[in-house]
């Protein structure tokens, strides 16, 4: 092959793609100074790893549940992708799991596709996860704008909320796709047969946790609350729903549920998983840096330790994982110092795997419904939720329709929406930025060695315009087509310094203002355009005319001085002292930012 171009198929490059591979595979491994921080507070530690596993418990055992693949694989997540996650992940203190945004993508693909289906699912984002990290895309996750993701975490929260009704209320009902439908499905159930019982655990959990996370904050309310009403439910005989039988341990790895058959109609799905995966763990390990002093997580090292977390927890019966918030922020607040104490509370949650089986496999639903519930509430943050609110009518909206898209359709869809959105206003506002100002002509410039008359005279037939901002797009047509209804005047000089970029649209909107300006007999010059912005105009053409005549001119003096000898030429009667202009200067040379 010739040029500068690559042959991977040729003997020589393969060694340099290699070496390549290499270099992106080992940026992305835990090296030995990420290790040698495990041992530096173990004490901190293990005490928040402790106090971690305690908080994490319930919360998997209920987005399990809520995922439709069981408690079992609630756990196994936790365990699993909470242990892979620690070790290779770019943040020492994120704690990794199932979460409740994770459960919202995955309850559609549950109905349509079933369990195996899931697990194909999370194999599949990890793969996705692993390539992207490799290729060097975590950088990119932090342009989604904060509108976005305050409006599907709302969304979120509410689909968790809607999604505990059934369980909460005890009621039956059928498995709709809508979250919403679902809801009120169960609570016309309920009408019909009513379940205090249930309804009364569920109250009882989400009321516990919420007054006492404000009360005292330290204590595990959540766990505490489902041992009571487990208790409560066993000592008075109370016939509700539980958990039911668990395995004793986690099961043998295998690829027994993969259906090659299902994998490209699962591929959208993987996608969306593995977006959200990659967008919540960043989100996270992001909160994780301001929590705490000196730490600061690699994106891209953070994605391959999700994605390979994801990519083994199926093999084991987990569903897809990604980093909690919430149980970070307890970790952090424990005194976590490094990521052992994340690997400390995915030990801990295997011990109650192997150990405890049998006391887990009693607990209400209607309890673990409660914890959501109360999960739910407090993601809630009112108060960004009012910053957003009052900084502009267009945040706000975009906030709602995420929030509204996310329990009316699904997660993907709602930040698809959000995100379209949010361009379209950007560029409003970026387009609204774009001006054309008159300009007076020896604006910026030195005094011009003229007398005051033919100054006066220049003045009333020529005119300067400058064009300030973007000249594209979404807002060309606005101002540019203001330039054709100039007045009468004999020339036209058009300031383009200012202009911060030009595309194709705009530029053939300023062709086409110029060619109404010459049609009706107004002389048109350009000066002090950029000369990547020059070669935009000339690629279409647009200063094919003007160059032909000499009228493209380096700096705005110039430009004046050609316009000048033109309207002496036109107009006889003006007087000038005897200082012939030089010839015109083609737009060659670069000048300062004041003569354009």
């Amino acid at each position: 092959m010739s040029g500068t171009s690559t042959d991977f198929s040729a003997p020589s490059a393969l060694p340099a793609f290699a070496r390549l591979a290499g270099a992106r595979l080992r940026a992305v491994l835990p090296d030995r100074a990420v290790l040698a921080t495990m041992g530096r507070s173990p004490r901190k530690d293990l005490l928040a790893g402790l106090t971690v596993a305690i908080v994490a418990l319930p919360l998997a055992l209920g987005f399990g549940v809520a995922s439709g693949a069981g408690a079992e694989a609630g756990l196994a997540t936790a365990v699993v992708a909470g242990a892979l996650a620690a070790f290779f992940g770019g943040s020492d203190l994120q704690v990794s799991g199932p979460t409740g945004a994770m459960t919202v993508v995955l309850v559609p693909i549950v109905h349509r596709y079933g369990t195996a289906g899931v697990l194909t699912v999370g194999l599949m984002s990890g793969v996705l996860l692993i390539a992207t990290a490799l290729a060097g895309g975590g950088r990119f996750m932090a342009y989604v704008p904060a509108p976005v993701v305050e409006g599907f975490t709302l969304g979120i929260a509410g689909v968790i909320g809607l999604q505990q009704v059934p369980a909460a209320l005890g009621a039956k009902a059928p498995g709709a796709e809508n979250v919403a439908v679902t809801a009120w499905d169960a609570v016309t159930d309920f009408v019909q047969h009513p379940h205090p019982a249930q309804l009364a655990l569920a109250a009882g959990v989400a009321a516990a946790m919420l007054i006492g996370a404000r009360l005292r904050p330290g204590v595990p309310f959540s766990l505490l609350a489902v041992v009571a009403a487990t208790a409560v439910t066993g000592l008075a005989g109370l016939d509700v729903a539980t958990i039911g039988h668990l395995p004793a341990g986690l099961p043998a790895p295998s690829l027994g549920f993969l259906r090659l058959a299902d994998v490209p109609q699962l591929a959208t799905a993987a996608l969306a998983v593995a977006a959200l995966a990659a967008l919540e763990s960043l989100m996270s390990a992001t909160a994780a840096d301001a929590m705490s002093v000196s730490e600061r997580h690699d994106s891209d090292r953070e994605l391959f330790g999700q994605g390979l977390a994801n990519l083994v927890a199926p093999l084991f019966g987990g569903v897809a994982a990604t980093g909690a918030i919430a149980r970070t922020a307890v970790n952090v607040r424990s005194g976590a110092a490094s990521r052992l104490a994340a690997l400390v509370h995915a030990a801990v949650l295997a011990v109650v795997v192997f150990a405890a089986a049998p006391l887990v496999a009693g607990i209400p639903l209607a309890a673990l419904a409660g914890v959501l519930i109360a999960t739910a509430v407090r993601m809630v943050e009112v108060a960004s939720l009012r910053a957003l609110a009052r900084s502009g009518r267009g945040e706000a909206a975009i906030l709602v329709l995420t929030a509204g898209a996310t329990v009316v359709f699904d997660l993907v869809t709602a930040v698809v929406v959000g995100l379209l959105v949010a361009g379209a206003l950007a560029l409003r506002q970026v387009a609204r930025s774009a001006a054309l100002t008159r300009v007076p002509l020896h604006e910026g410039l030195p005094p011009a060695d003229h007398h005051a008359e033919e100054q006066a005279l220049l003045a009333e037939h020529i005119v300067a315009y400058r064009i300030d901002g973007p000249v594209f797009f979404a807002g060309a047509h606005r101002f540019l087509l203001e330039l054709a209804e100039t007045a009468e005047v004999k020339a036209v000089i058009l300031r383009l310094s200012r202009v911060s970029t030009v595309d194709a649209t705009g530029a053939l909107v300023l062709g086409d203002a110029i060619a109404k300006l010459e049609r009706r007999g107004i002389l048109v010059l350009v000066s002090g355009a950029r000369e990547d912005h020059l070669r935009t105009l000339d690629a279409l053409g647009v200063l094919d005319a003007l160059r032909a005549d000499h009228r493209v001119f380096a700096g705005t003096p110039e430009a004046i001085e050609y316009a000048r000898r033109r309207l002496k030429e036109s107009l006889p009667a003006v007087t000038a002292k005897d200082n012939r202009p030089a010839a015109p200067r083609p737009c060659t040379t670069t000048t300062t930012k004041e003569t354009r």
